[in-house]
This record gives structure tokens, C-alpha cells and sequence, in this order.
């Protein structure tokens, strides 16, 4: 069986700790190794369950004068951290507050959460996404585009409210009309969305039929959108207070559209560059040619191919590329070179070939075309 450390250097206090320092200690630890923060780290889960154990000694004015003065033993019998396990507690945050993660219950202990984000209202309306296609060329030069998407309104027979005509609205018992209750486990405490009223303070007698009481009717909208020159995928456009509405004075949500763009059959795009592949033959490669593409507006551009191009060669075309957002500055265009080798020779061809071996082999040091030589150049 595993020795047990000392609570006091598990919490990194001192044996003459106050309770407040031994709960700024547990807090601390408590963050840092909670499962929920830490799936599937055992370590971490073993030291939450040690940190704890020894803060629910330590904080138990009965259990730390015995622990100061038998140690360990002194709280075998007593059930609790004391009988080698830990407190329920705090093991599963989640159970104990009826569902909530663990980033909400200490979004509420220490006023923010995680990340710096700060807690939307519980009557804010949800912000949605939509996944919005273009072609490449709509992305690189900017288009209009009308969308159609689902979204939740003010009920137009209750105008929000909720209520049938001639109801009556009570203020909810089980939160005195606050909304929201609070629970406390220790030194936690979280504030949760009441259960009876759904966070509105109030209870409708009779809800309005058309909405079941929520305020709420789902509708199609249609907008029109201006997609700015130069997006890729990937790129997100928020219309503020185009998301679902909210209830009781809530704001509405977001709409947030998420750019996906399209692959082109000829063009390659990295950031503001682009890039094309072309083929040329042996003879243009070797003697050199000029060669005649589409730009990405259709226009023709002349292109010089020096002589002696190799394989892959990279030919850059300035001011060719895709336009930077709000601004006449554009990317560049690479031309990737590709030798095609002929596949079937004519036999006028053949002899072109056999008489340009032979006078290359002529022209050309035996030594060189030995494989030692080549590997020795390399």
C-alpha cells in the first residue's frame, strides 16, 4: 500500500495555516488537476483526489487537531478522506450541480471562466452558423450573394411574450423571481438558470398556443450578403442580431457565415499567390520559346521560356495574383514548368533523335555519363 503524504506538503501550506490560506491553496490545486479540465490524465485525477482529501481534513476543525496529533492513523475509523478515500464532494462537479462543466461552475467562482470569454446572458438568443459555398473566382474578385436560412422570431400572436390573451404572469416561487439559483457546495458556489421559469422570474398562466409559451416562432429570412475580393476558406462574416431573437429582453444572436471556397481546375491559390502547372515540349524547353496562358481574368499573357528549362522550373508572373482585401495591391503568379516526353515517335522523329544521341554523345565526355561520375557530382 502506497504511504500517504502529508496533507500540509500535498496543500504546500504550513502546519500553522489558516483556513483561508488552506482554501486558496485547495483552490488552486483544485483548477488546475480537475478531471474535467484534464480527461483522461490519471496523474492529474490521483492529485485532485490527494488535494482534496487533504482539504477536507485540514478545513474539519475535528479532523485536523487529531490529524496534527496522530497523523494518518489518527482518522482511520471516521469515515471520509480520513478511511482512504475522498469526498463526493467535489469528485464529479458536473453530478453535483446538475449537469453543469466544470468551465461553468468556476466561470462563476472566479468571474469570467476560461480563457478570458465572458458569460452570455441565459435569455440572449443563439447565434447560428451557415456554411456558404463560392466558386473561385466569386472568392478572388467578391460577389453579392443572397442567402435563405431558418431562424427564430418574436411570436407574432403573443409579440414575445409567451402568454395567450388574457393571462396572467405570476413571479416564479421557486426563484423569487430571480431567474437564477444558487447553489453551494463548500466554498463553490454556482449560479444556475432556475428550472421552473427557465430563467424569465416568471410563470404564464396560460401559454400562447402558437408558441407553447417560449416567445418563439421559427422563420425563413432571406439577406443578401457582399462578399469582399480576396476571402478563402475558412473566412468567417458576422451580421450582428441576425441569430435567433432573444426572450425576455435577451439579445438577439448572430449570424455567422463560414466561407468555403471551391477548388479551380487550372489555378492553385496560397494566401494571395497563385499557382499554375504548363507543359511545354523537349524542343522548348531546350531552344527556349515564348508560350501564350489565361490569366485569371482571361486575359493573355505572353510567357518567355528561356532555354535549357528544367523540370519543374518556377516562372514568377508579378502583380497576377489574387487582389489583397480592400486594397489595388495584388499576389503574384507562378508558373510551374512541365517537359512533356513525347509517348509515340513518328519515324522522321526517331531519326531527329538517334542523329541528336549521337552527336551529343560526340560532344560529350564519355566520362560524364558514367553513373560513378554523376554520383561523384552529387
Amino acid at each position: 500500500m502506497a504511504t500517504k503524504r502529508d496533507y500540509y506538503e500535498v496543500l504546500g501550506i504550513d502546519k500553522s495555516a489558516d483556513k483561508e490560506t488552506i482554501k486558496k491553496a485547495y483552490r488552486k490545486l483544485a483548477v488546475k488537476y480537475h478531471p474535467d479540465r484534464n480527461p483522461g490524465d490519471k496523474e492529474a485525477e490521483e492529485k485532485f483526489k490527494e488535494a482534496t482529501e487533504a482539504y477536507e481534513v485540514l478545513s474539519d476543525d475535528q479532523k485536523r487537531p487529531i490529524y496534527d496529533q496522530y497523523g494518518h492513523a489518527g482518522l482511520d475509523g471516521m469515515g471520509g478522506a480520513g478511511a482512504g478515500g475522498y469526498s463526493h464532494a467535489f469528485h464529479d462537479f458536473s453530478d453535483l450541480f446538475g449537469g453543469g462543466g466544470f468551465s461553468d461552475i468556476f466561470e462563476n467562482i472566479f468571474g469570467g471562466g476560461f480563457g478570458g470569454s465572458s458569460r452570455r446572458n441565459d435569455n440572449d438568443g443563439a447565434s447560428l452558423r451557415y456554411n456558404l459555398d463560392l466558386s473561385f473566382y466569386e472568392a478572388v474578385y467578391g460577389c453579392k450573394k443572397e442567402i435563405t436560412f431558418r431562424h427564430e422570431e418574436a411570436c407574432p400572436d403573443c409579440k414575445g411574450t409567451g402568454g395567450a390573451p388574457g393571462s396572467t404572469v405570476k413571479t416564479c416561487s421557486y426563484c423569487n423571481g430571480a431567474g437564477q439559483i444558487r447553489r453551494n457546495a463548500g466554498f463553490f458556489s454556482v449560479q444556475q438558470t432556475c428550472p421552473s421559469c427557465g430563467g424569465k422570474g416568471s410563470v404564464i398562466s396560460k401559454p400562447c398556443p402558437s408558441c407553447h409559451g417560449t416567445g418563439l416562432c421559427t422563420k425563413h429570412k432571406s439577406v443578401t450578403i457582399t462578399i469582399p475580393a480576396g476571402v478563402d476558406s475558412g473566412k468567417r462574416i458576422t451580421i450582428p442580431k441576425m441569430g435567433n431573437a432573444g426572450t425576455n429582453g435577451g439579445a438577439s444572436g448572430d449570424l455567422i457565415i463560414v466561407i468555403n471556397v471551391e477548388p479551380d481546375k487550372f489555378f492553385e491559390r496560397s494566401g494571395n499567390d497563385l499557382y499554375c502547372a504548363v507543359p511545354i515540349s523537349i524542343s522548348q524547353a531546350a531552344l527556349g520559346a515564348e508560350i501564350t496562358i489565361k490569366s485569371l481574368d482571361k486575359r493573355s499573357i505572353t510567357i518567355k521560356i528561356p532555354s535549357g528549362t528544367t523540370q519543374g522550373k518556377l516562372l514568377r508572373i508579378k502583380d497576377e495574383g489574387v487582389p489583397f482585401a480592400s486594397s489595388t495591391k495584388k499576389g503574384d503568379l507562378y508558373v510551374k514548368i512541365i517537359v512533356k516526353l513525347p509517348t509515340k515517335l513518328s519515324r522522321q522523329m526517331q531519326l531527329v533523335m538517334e542523329e541528336y544521341a549521337r552527336l551529343e554523345n560526340a560532344t560529350t565526355s564519355p566520362d560524364l555519363l558514367t553513373l560513378e561520375s554523376l554520383q561523384e557530382m552529387n
